[in-house]
């Protein structure tokens, strides 16, 4: 399986974005031939204004974002995993990641269940619960016989959902995410590669990237996108700057690594309920 991972600065600006995107997509397809595009987190609206944040969800399938998303997987014949997107349900938005098949079809719908709430060492406090409502279902796809599993940037911090993941058939996890540049510089490819060896899986990490303003103030992203394979190895990666990162997944890997190292036959803790 090829894949290829985009990375890009967003802003508030949605039709900026969106253009962005989806000439990127164009340019994986076109350099990359790849089965799978995944895009990251919040690619279609970044910071700004709470109201400019609200504005920008959309209800799914006829919103803006899903409608170019669906209908690019369908123009190249790839699947593609939209990182995610403002969901408007009701009077609920969610952080949601949509993905399609190569027909356009949507084959998996997930809401981030973990909202990031944190404040930095240098005293930025972080809290998503200003906009998303929290969402509570564990979701997984089937691309042509390979399960994907569906997690989103904060979630990366809770072993127990990758677990879950795994005990739904998982051998690559999706883990979009917009990290701020504080924490990505510690703790984003300790925490990939962790994930990726206590899971077993191939971890694929398209990340948001540099500066956006929020109510008046500039933040960073942190960027560097990572593909990471099963025994922890980082195969693919980018650090700053728009573009793809791509990688042919040998997935025989999986078995291999589960092979080598039977976690799943010495567990002995009790797994957590799967939400």
């Amino acid at each position: 399986m090829k894949v290829a991972l985009i990375q890009m600065n967003a802003g508030a600006d949605k039709t900026a974005n969106l253009a962005v995107a989806v000439r990127l997509i164009d340019r994986a397809v076109k350099e990359e031939q790849p089965d799978l595009v995944m895009l990251p987190e919040c690619f279609t609206a970044f910071g700004g204004t709470r109201d400019a944040q609200m504005a920008s969800a959309e209800s799914f399938p006829d919103g803006e974002a899903y409608t170019l998303l669906k209908a690019a997987a369908a123009r190249h014949g790839i699947f593609v995993h939209a990182g995610s997107l403002n969901e408007r349900d009701g009077e609920r938005i969610f952080n949601t990641t949509v993905a399609f098949d190569r027909s356009g079809r949507e084959v998996a719908r997930y809401r981030k269940m973990h909202l990031f709430s944190i404040t930095t060492p240098d005293g930025v406090a972080y809290d998503e619960g200003w906009l998303y409502r929290a969402g509570s279902e564990i979701v997984t796809y089937d691309l042509e016989g390979v399960t994907i599993g569906c997690t989103i940037c904060y979630d990366l911090r809770f072993p127990e959902l990758f677990q879950a993941l795994v005990r739904r058939g998982a051998e690559i996890i999706a883990m979009p995410a917009a990290f701020t540049l504080q924490t990505g510089k510690e703790h984003w490819e300790p925490l990939l590669r962790a994930r990726a060896i206590e899971t077993q899986c191939f971890l694929l990490a398209p990340a948001l990237e540099g500066a956006y303003e929020e109510d008046g103030e500039i933040l960073h992203t942190y960027g560097h996108s990572l593909i990471v394979e099963p025994w922890g190895t980082v195969i693919a990666r980018r650090g700053l700057g728009e573009g793809i990162v791509a990688a042919r997944l040998d997935l025989s890997a999986v078995a291999t690594a589960r092979q080598r190292i039977q976690l799943a036959a010495h567990r002995r803790a009790r797994p957590v309920r799967d939400v």
